[in-house]
């Protein structure tokens, strides 16, 4: 547990005519990486921990920088050249970023929106109540609490009725998982397994997490969005121990590719195919929307995460709306905002505001805000408790949902999963969600970034060399 503590720290046709290079390197920076849990084990003096547990663990981090730091990087980056030519609104666009970012779009899909967890668990559970054949959960956080005792019950019922359970949950992310519920939940029957645990041949590689969080029933309805299995996300956001966030029901044809994102992950942990109608039934029609549910995992090589939004904030013509709840852009996406700020777009971020659960990360965007104020892009805090949503909306017409958080983490570092919702209906009630929640925001001027504290100003230079870890 002590490694786990360690490892855890803190998505009208016009021709524009654009050539973009999308950086997709092969650098990981592992030794930046190391730099920054160096820092993290020098704070156990903090936690009154004994002087030699504080030299074994420097000592051995040291010797890994030293030893691996600059083994793992690859040499000059490699450049995607990807002109694009189309308004987000276009279908045009629709099948060039179905073809850049696999898979392709499918056609007759519902989806809806649940919101906070007063919608979300019991939206969740019951679904898992009613399964038939099989339940796939994968997830970043399974916290042992009131939700993960009751995830817990409902799985266990289902095994024992001879439903095939299969559960994936990140080694860090859900180190708080209690060891006799584990082991509860696999006497019953349920298929649990960690997600990149430590291991000393594979050290490097702790950097890469499985960040994703997909629910999938019968094969049949499946569940993504930012919400992990915990208390704080239950309630509906009325103070700061109930977390806004959302999560969106799918049916339809896009639930086989939701199942695919989490066959992933679980064939790369378990070495086994889970494949067959419990798993990838014949689906049918079930709504209107056209959908992509895609992943990415740059570990393996894709960046899809990055490319989307990069593609998406490229293609705006009128208007971007971004929840973030990890808000650290990098320069690329930087220069992508102000280009779209001299089109006209009108660019709209919603950020967690003083009630959130990693300041580092708040820092470290922060010193990242004066010129997207300065150009006119909009930055709200969100107020009453922490702001958990991952979201881009694009021009009334698209959206896209899920794990993947607005920052190098989730772009570089971690596996992610998103769905894309090509549809002015769905994109007009995630407008008003947004709405809703920037009547509980702050806005942040640039009189205001400039007025900000030494305090503030000398923290963001202390974690700027740590944002490619954020």
């Amino acid at each position: 547990m002590r490694w786990q503590r360690l490892l855890s720290v803190g998505s009208e046709a016009s021709t524009l005519p654009l050539g973009r290079l999308l950086e997709a390197r092969g650098l990981r920076q592992p030794a930046g990486w190391l730099l920054w849990r160096l820092g993290c084990v020098l704070g156990c003096k903090l936690e009154r921990k004994p002087a030699w547990v504080v030299s074994l663990h420097v000592s051995l981090l040291l010797s890994l920088l030293v030893s691996t730091g600059c083994t793992t990087f690859y040499g000059k980056g490699i450049q995607y050249d990807i002109p694009h030519q189309y308004a987000a609104g276009s279908p045009e666009f629709m099948r060039n970023l179905g073809s850049l970012v696999e898979p392709g779009i499918l056609l007759s899909n519902a989806v809806t929106t649940l919101l906070n967890g007063d919608q979300i668990f019991p939206a969740m559970l019951e679904t898992i109540r009613s399964a038939q054949r099989s339940i796939c959960l994968e997830t970043y956080i399974y916290w042992s609490g009131q939700i993960g005792q009751q995830f817990a019950d409902a799985l266990i019922e289902r095994a024992r009725a001879g439903v095939k359970v299969h559960v994936l949950i990140d080694w860090i992310g859900s180190r708080h998982l209690d060891f006799q519920l584990l082991e509860k939940m696999r006497a019953a029957g349920v298929q649990v397994e960690r997600y990149n645990p430590l291991v000393w041949y594979a050290f490097t590689r702790l950097n890469h997490r499985d960040h994703r969080k997909l629910l999938i029933v019968d094969g049949r309805v499946g569940f993504t969005g930012g919400a992990g299995i915990a208390d704080q996300w239950q309630g509906n956001a009325r103070n700061p121990s109930e977390w806004r966030d959302s999560m969106f029901k799918l049916e339809g044809p896009a639930v086989a590719q939701m199942q695919a994102a989490f066959m992933d992950n679980w064939i790369k942990t378990t070495g086994r195919v889970l494949d067959g109608d419990d798993y990838f039934p014949p689906l049918e029609p079930a709504g209107t929307y056209p959908v992509q549910v895609f992943k990415s995992s740059p570990r393996e090589g894709t960046e899809d995460i990055r490319m989307m939004y990069l593609l998406c904030i490229a293609a705006a013509r009128h208007h971007i709306r971004l929840a973030a709840s990890y808000y650290v852009p990098d320069k690329l996406t930087t220069r992508e905002f102000l280009e779209a700020r001299k089109r006209g777009v009108e660019v709209e971020i919603i950020v967690p505001g003083a009630k959130t659960d990693a300041r580092i990360v708040k820092h470290a965007s922060r010193g990242r805000w004066g010129p997207l104020l300065k150009a006119g892009v909009r930055i709200y805090e969100y107020q009453p408790t922490m702001f958990h949503c991952k979201q881009m909306i694009v021009d009334d017409v698209f959206v896209s949902v899920g794990s993947a958080n607005f920052g190098n983490r989730s772009f570089r570092l971690n596996d992610e999963a998103n769905m894309n919702v090509y549809s002015r209906e769905f994109a007009l009630e995630q407008i008003r969600i947004f709405e809703e929640d920037k009547t509980r925001c702050r806005e942040v001027t640039y009189a205001d970034w400039k007025r900000r504290s030494l305090y503030k100003r000398f923290m963001e230079l202390v974690t700027a060399p740590f944002r490619s870890q954020m």
